[in-house]
């Protein structure tokens, strides 16, 4: 079994105005309570770069015109790719990118047989 995770930091967005909602969350201590389940489970945890994962299309891997971009993006909740012409949920589209990320990450210095 595998989780994946972005590296999303609590003190970067404390800088923003998602603030207050930020540190409400307890995201970081959620992180670290899931790490260490994991590890007692022997289940693999990875924690990968989100950067981008918004606006790279999950089907195709490309950023088009389409995807949404910066702080202007961010009410932006559905998009279609331009090149594959995917309809994307936003949401969704960045977990398929994490989850892809983390799979990257694993195969990374595995040899097939």
């Amino acid at each position: 079994a595998l989780i994946v995770v972005g590296d999303l930091s609590a003190r970067k967005l404390v800088k923003t105005k998602m603030a207050k909602s930020v540190l409400d969350t307890g995201f970081s201590a959620l992180k670290t309570l899931l790490k260490y389940k994991c590890e007692n489970a022997g289940v693999l945890f990875e924690e990968v770069n989100e950067a981008y994962t918004t606006q790279i299309c999950s089907c195709c891997g490309e950023i088009t015109s389409s995807s949404p971009k910066g702080r202007t993006g961010l009410g932006i909740r559905e998009w279609e790719c331009v090149s594959c012409g995917t309809a994307h949920d936003r949401d969704k589209n960045s977990a398929l990118n994490i989850l892809a990320l983390g799979h990257e990450r694993l195969a990374v210095g595995i040899t097939l047989l």
